[in-house]
């Protein structure tokens, strides 16, 4: 054991080695390189790239993505989060077109939607949310739709156009437990999110939420979170490891054991959610498409 150096009294932090259960294979593939060339050509955005999801080699060999509108630069700076943040430019008015042209091209069975915040819109971008589930669904009338959405900042008329254009499934993160929201989502307010959640059920939707693990979170707080949600209409539970995606980002504060996620859905079940995506490779959007005849 290599014994580390103290400075000014104080040991400095070691740095955590990434286990074994998290290595992923590059992605490859004719399947891939399709999605690739459709994406590139369409001029699209996808959380698989801009969120640095290592997950991106196996659902695009797979032929899937999900897709990002309202660009790739978001108005809120989240410390967990690599996609870019800034002043985004003016959306396309075009991009629901281009999406549902491009998922129809894929022959998707189960089409993912994504976007940044845009809090400086007045809608928070709720048209473009509603025109390309409307035209996805014109164009591919059996591909099934999750929505990702964001925080729409208690803009619940908003939040009723983006959920009213007969996506099946409609997700929102809540990200991380109660106690490190200020510092992982310092934009954002845990009430405010479940509210969201809340409000989402109240209008008959199937509902899905994920959460990162690693953060520096106990397992009562998990629990506690997974209560939260249950008592406000929450189906569906993603659960995964965080992975820091640069030296600007918060730090991974541990590394949860499979056999951890393992009895984290089990606890979720028996607490009351409908059904619990739990491991250390889990995202928001893997295998959505198992969770669209969730009984519920």
């Amino acid at each position: 054991m290599i014994e580390l150096p103290v400075i000014d009294g104080q040991k400095p932090k070691s740095k955590l080695t990434k286990p074994s259960w998290l290595r992923v294979k590059l992605p490859v593939g004719k399947a891939y390189a399709n999605v690739r060339k459709i994406v590139d050509e369409n001029k699209l955005n996808t959380i698989c790239e801009s969120g640095n999801c290592p997950n991106m080699g196996e659902c695009w060999g797979a032929g899937t993505a999900t897709f990002m509108i309202l660009g790739n630069v978001c108005t809120r700076s989240c410390s967990f989060c690599a996609v870019a943040t800034g002043r985004p430019p003016e959306y396309d008015l075009d991009e629901p077109q281009r999406v549902a042209g491009a998922i129809h091209k894929m022959g998707v069975k189960h089409a993912v939607l994504t976007s940044v915040n845009r809090d400086e819109l007045k809608d928070r971008g709720a048209e473009i949310w509603y025109q390309t589930v409307i035209k996805t669904k014109e164009l591919s009338p059996s591909t099934t739709i999750e929505t990702l959405i964001p925080d729409v900042k208690g803009n619940w008329e908003a939040l009723y156009r983006m959920i009213e254009g007969g996506q099946e499934v409609v997700s929102h993160n809540m990200e991380t437990v109660e106690s490190l929201y200020r510092r992982v989502r310092p934009q954002a307010k845990y009430a405010r999110s479940l509210e969201q959640i809340n409000k989402t059920k109240a209008k008959g939707k199937r509902t899905k939420s994920g959460i990162m693990l690693g953060l520096g979170e106990t397992i009562d707080q998990v629990h506690k979170a997974m209560d939260d949600l249950v008592e406000n209409g929450l189906d569906i539970l993603t659960l995964g490891q965080y992975l820091q995606p640069t030296k600007m980002h918060i730090e991974v504060a541990e590394f949860i054991h499979p056999d951890q996620f393992e009895s984290y859905k089990e606890e979720g079940l028996r607490r009351g959610l409908k059904y619990v995506e739990s491991g250390p490779l889990v995202r928001s959007s893997y295998h959505a498409e198992r969770h669209v005849n969730v009984p519920i």
